[in-house]
């Protein structure tokens, strides 16, 4: 595995801290190789360290309640600074207690979730202001490339637009052993993470529901516009429980939602939001016949590649035009589009004109799959392959 720097440095100023270091994020997205990376480091110091991992029934046994939590580390910890690291902590009940009580005991607690619910409204109000909290996401293509050097595998940009970045499918070496990894995640994510921990009744809805969001992504949606898609499949399913499975996506780190923001009111926009999957191959899996939807798959990729560089990140309405990202960083705005070939030049008019009647006061780019530059006075183009390799704009 690789060292992830990117994650790793804003969580080295909080090791000795007594606030408790909260890590999430999408299951498999590499969230335990951080906390052994972290445990690593600490080795070089001190050797007072406990690590539980919560999905392995070995480790379950050993503190399969608060209580037990509590002892297991008083009887195994050293004197001075203790450091527990508890990997997917959300499968013990009422953990929030025990970590509450370890923070006052003299031990520095590291957490992994893979469920924001680990950040519940029961959490906030026990550890209110007594917590930070760290998102990880799978390889960028950055990360791909250093991996592919220290395992010495080849990694194609097709691939990466096909088959996205989580970093347990790279070390299978045919398209079968790829498909199957994430085909088993894919069925882990949404039956167990999901469907049991939701306890969701109507099987069959919510799987319809799924698949037809993560097959949508780079889109722009409603909860109404996705009820609407499945009521003639569904005719007595409730707008409300459409919500609630978005919720649950959302939740598991799934899918993420950005806000719109209009040129004319200048606010956000209300009921309406861009879609985006953690992961291009939550839609690739979807495919059946080999046409693979890189065009979305490809604004997926800079959405997620933009926000490992810093970004944040809303969709700007220009007079009923679309303008794929607003991106703020360090008080410079940048207005984004993306498109995977403006080779035809209907499509380059097409892309263009999104930018019409702005001012200059924003930097303009126009990222594409292209090999040609399209760059002019006004739009900056950069070439996805340049584009992938950028620490920032």
């Amino acid at each position: 595995m690789i060292v992830r720097e990117k994650y790793l440095k804003p969580i080295r100023g909080f090791y000795n801290s007594d606030l408790i270091k909260v890590i999430t994020g999408v299951r498999r997205c590499g969230k335990s190789v951080i906390l052994e990376s972290i445990i690593d480091e600490i080795k070089a110091k001190t050797d007072n360290i406990i690590y539980l991992n919560f999905e392995k029934t070995s480790d379950f046994l050993k503190a399969s309640n608060v209580n037990q939590l509590v002892q297991y580390v008083k009887d195994n910890r050293k004197e001075g600074v203790c450091y527990c690291f508890f990997d997917e902590i959300q499968e013990l009940a009422n953990w929030q207690l025990a970590v509450k009580d370890l923070r006052l005991d003299n031990c520095s607690v590291f957490i992994t979730g893979s469920n924001s619910k680990l950040l519940s409204q029961e959490f906030l109000t026990l550890l209110s202001g007594r917590f930070v909290s760290f998102r990880i996401r799978p390889f960028v293509y950055k990360e791909i490339k250093e991996y592919e050097k220290k395992h010495d595998i080849n990694v194609s940009l097709s691939d990466y637009l096909i088959w996205g970045g989580f970093p347990g499918r790279l070390a299978n070496t045919t398209l079968e052993g790829t498909k199957a990894y994430l085909f088993d995640l894919e069925r882990t994510i949404v039956i167990n993470d999901l469907i049991k921990s939701y306890k969701i009744k109507n099987e069959v809805a919510f799987k319809k529901v799924v698949n037809f969001v993560l097959r949508s992504n780079s889109r722009i949606f409603s909860i109404r516009s996705i009820h609407k898609a499945m009521k003639s499949d569904f005719p007595n399913l409730a707008v409300t429980t459409v919500a609630r499975y978005m919720e649950c996506l959302k939740e598991a780190y799934i899918i993420d939602e950005i806000a719109q923001y209009s040129t004319k009111t200048k606010s956000e926009l209300k009921y309406f939001g861009k879609i985006y999957n953690c992961d291009v191959c939550l839609n690739s899996l979807k495919v059946s016949n080999n046409i693979y939807d890189l065009d979305h798959n490809l604004e997926n990729i800079v959405y997620n590649e933009l926000l490992y560089m810093g970004y944040e990140l809303k969709v700007l309405i220009n007079k009923d035009k679309e303008i794929d990202f607003l991106a703020t960083k360090d008080n410079k705005t940048f207005l984004i589009q993306v498109a995977y070939s403006v080779a035809n030049e209907k499509a380059y008019e097409r892309e263009i004109s999104v930018f019409d009647n702005l001012d200059n006061r924003n930097e303009k780019i126009l990222i594409t799959n292209d090999i040609i530059d399209y760059s002019t006075s006004l739009v900056r183009h950069i070439k996805l392959e340049d584009f992938l390799m950028m620490e920032e704009l």
